[in-house]
């Protein structure tokens, strides 16, 4: 499966929940007017895009609409696809340019944070680069363990302290070891808390100053890992570390589960945040870097599905309905010769039996008596 079909197929639940309910509202009007509009809002707002971002849409749709002039409403499809292609444009690339370089990556419990980080060591290592992981989220229950599993999943080294050790210890061992074996890239699983922000901020000043003591002037990214199902949830999550975290980007994750996808767009557009890769599965290979134009294009593809895997399923779904076809039709027609033979068993049965041969005379004479009667007494 391609990188468009993964994404496509990723989106699913958002798509159908957004640009095929925006379709279905669309076809329902004959004209572009304001209660097109509004209802174009509320759905959008339902979408999980947000009440801000939603205004903004429709506010940008307005304008292209009164540019080019469009009174067909069945056109508004393309201008909304080509909207949120530029909303969603920006720096989603990741920058580790340097040698090494380091990722922090940041996250509550239960986003996927430690799955993140092994598809994304594993993503790096298919690309060539050397990557070493430090497990620096101490503090909560089997992170470390955890982190253990993908390490060895993944095929690269994992600088792990005891459960409850200082984490800026463990970022200062990390770097040390990538200099030592001459690594690339250096990600490290930090903070996956958010209950106190003097906390968040001590524990990553700490670390930071780390950093920039042991590798002055390296590439460094701060990703915060979001769970797509929690919709306005992940927003306000990303509002708080943003305030507390300086992060530089976002991933987001599960979006092959929810119908909530469409939470990058306030993401994007309220915090000015780019989403750096989405998760679209439970493969090892299932988290892809974003992009915006894919990323619209999968939104707003209603197509029928043309993947390998999805021709064949329907392959097989027309070759069993035909089969079930055929055995339809031949119920029908056996049901029919036993409905004509009943007929005429009934018709049978109602014929009246037939008089002796020796009573239809006198029975054809008595027909016509009437006759004879009549030209008597005439």
């Amino acid at each position: 499966m391609g990188f468009f079909d993964k994404i496509r197929e990723g989106l699913k639940k958002t798509r159908d929940n957004i640009s095929g309910q925006i379709t279905q509202m669309v076809n329902s009007f004959t004209k572009i007017d304001e209660d097109l509009f509004e209802e174009l809002e509320e759905l959008l707002v339902m979408g999980d895009v947000g009440v801000n971002t939603a205004g903004y849409i429709c506010d940008q749709l307005r304008k292209k609409i009164k540019e080019k002039g469009i009174t067909d409403p069945s056109l508004i499809m393309g201008e909304l696809k080509a909207i949120v292609a530029e909303m969603l444009q920006g720096d989603d690339t990741l920058h580790i340019s340097t040698k090494p370089s380091i990722i922090l990556v940041i996250g509550v419990n239960g986003v996927g944070k430690t799955t993140t980080i092994g598809k994304l060591a594993s993503r790096l290592k298919g690309e060539g680069r050397s990557v070493i992981l430090g497990a620096a989220d101490t503090f909560r229950a089997a992170a470390i363990e955890q982190l253990e599993v993908w390490a060895g999943r993944a095929g690269v080294p994992l600088i792990k302290h005891k459960e409850g050790a200082d984490p800026a210890a463990v970022v200062f061992d990390t770097i040390a070891a990538a200099k030592a074996r001459n690594c690339d890239v250096i990600i490290c699983d930090t903070a996956g808390r958010l209950h106190n922000k003097k906390n968040l901020m001590d524990e990553l000043g700490k670390i930071s100053r780390v950093i920039d003591r042991e590798l002055p002037g390296c590439d460094r990214e701060t990703l915060l890992v979001l769970d797509a199902a929690t919709g306005q949830n992940a927003v306000n999550q990303a509002k708080e570390f943003q305030s507390a975290a300086g992060i530089t980007g976002i991933v987001l994750t599960k979006l092959d589960g929810t119908p909530k996808g469409g939470v990058v767009l306030p993401i994007k557009q309220d915090l000015g945040l780019p989403v750096k890769f989405i998760g679209v599965g439970e493969q090892v290979d299932d988290l892809q870097p974003f992009d915006a134009a894919a990323f619209a294009d999968a939104l707003f593809d209603n197509q029928v599905d043309d993947t390998p895997a999805f021709a064949e399923d329907r392959e097989q779904a027309e070759l069993e309905a035909a089969a079930q076809g055929e055995e339809e039709q031949q119920e029908e027609e056996v049901l029919s010769q036993e409905s004509l033979l009943s007929d005429i068993d009934a018709m049978l049965e109602e014929q009246p039996e037939e008089e002796p041969a020796e009573d239809q005379p006198e029975k054809k004479k008595r027909r016509f008596w009437p006759f004879g009667r009549k030209r008597d007494e005439e």
